[in-house]
């Protein structure tokens, strides 16, 4: 009896024991994607909660924040919302290694992870430094070139020195670097939508902010393509951007005047808007989201860090490729994005004719060789 009683609370010990494992420190190892990517993983842990920050340092040098982390008995469990990231891995008995996977929008990719000291951590790159807020670059040296037929996708990117464009139009040109919607494009040519890259070097060190790359591509727009044209006020049809009833739902940012706006989707409908004036907003948004221009009316002055997340319908995000719906309805997905403005931050949404600034191309040519 005696004995069956000391094999019980062997048993009994063992999860114990691997609840109590402290994975304190950093981790890391190889994601077996497409592309390898190098993953460091810095786990903490503050009054018994765990918290962690995941690097993919093939990628850049930001820090993503686990949204959960768990350690039951062996099993590690940790999450990250924004990018719809989930990890699961077992713990080792030694609690050196956990042997794991990741899954993201339904692909899975092993992920297995070695404890490692701080000297033996891979490297981290350093961020980038910006450029001084009150630059105004022009490229110092820029090539455009037809985009290759079979490259897919669009991309506006800055990698280390260069600012890149990848299968962009005149008119994503023009819309970008102007924060125009296309319908505010008068008297294009009829290659308005053939594909362009763009590869150049600012004169002016540091990464430009996206008000900064618009002043590039302005740059390459007026000396490539020689384009001339001139500002018209015309009623169009538009979305109006008002105060809801009730107010607005809004914090005023504590950033300094020199951060730089933020505008980023996690996923289409996941909006992260952080130091943003309202027009700033309606910018992104009639840029990225919507079929007309967005026209702000709210009155509002300061600037705002607030998140939106709704379920899109099919006329938004024509220029990021359409929004595909899932083939089953989720019983959970937020609302349309006209409740979300009202229910998440107290602004309303409606289609209206509006005085909207139009921009009139004068001339514009295709660019020469390089």
């Amino acid at each position: 009896m005696r004995n069956s009683i000391a094999a019980l609370a062997l048993l009994c010990a063992a999860p114990l024991f691997a609840q109590q494992k402290d994975i304190s420190g950093n981790w890391q190892g190889t994601l077996a994607a497409d592309r390898p990517l190098r993953i460091v993983i810095k786990i903490s842990k503050t009054e018994d909660k765990l918290k962690a920050l995941v690097y993919s340092i093939d990628q850049g040098p930001g820090a993503m924040t686990a949204t959960s982390i768990s350690l039951d008995g062996s099993t590690l469990n940790f999450a990250i919302a924004p990018i719809e990231l989930t990890y699961t891995g077992t713990l080792n008995p030694d609690g050196n290694t956990i042997t794991g996977s990741s899954t993201q929008r339904g692909q899975t990719h092993i992920l297995n992870l070695n404890h490692v000291t701080a000297e033996n951590t891979w490297v981290i790159p350093e961020p980038p430094k910006p450029m001084p807020a009150d630059a105004k670059p022009k490229f110092d040296v820029v090539t455009v070139k037809p985009s290759d037929p079979n490259t897919p996708g669009k991309l506006f990117t800055i990698r280390g020195r260069h600012l890149l464009t990848i299968n962009t139009t005149v008119s994503d040109l023009i819309t970008f670097s102007y924060a125009l919607h296309p319908k505010q494009l008068v008297n294009g040519p009829a290659w308005m939508d053939e594909k362009f890259d763009i590869d150049g070097v600012p004169d002016i060190d540091g990464q430009p902010n996206t008000q900064q790359m618009r002043l590039l591509i302005q740059d390459a727009l007026a000396t490539r393509f020689g384009l001339k044209f001139h500002h018209d006020q015309r009623e169009l049809a538009a979305y109006a951007l008002t105060v809801a009833k009730g107010g607005p739902k809004l914090t005023v940012t504590s950033a300094t005047p020199n951060t730089p706006v933020n505008f980023t989707f996690a996923r289409l409908g996941q909006l992260r808007v952080a130091n943003a004036t309202m027009k700033d907003f309606c910018d992104g948004m009639q840029g990225a989201v919507m079929d007309k221009p967005v026209v702000d009316q709210t009155g509002l002055t300061d600037r705002y860090d607030f998140n939106l997340s709704w379920t899109p319908d099919e006329s938004q995000f024509a220029v990021l490729g359409g929004y595909r719906p899932p083939a089953q309805e989720d019983p959970n997905a937020p609302p349309s994005l006209y409740t979300a403005l009202q229910e998440q931050v107290g602004l309303k949404l409606e289609n209206t004719k509006a005085k909207v600034d139009t921009f009139v191309i004068d001339s514009i040519q295709k660019p020469g060789a390089n």
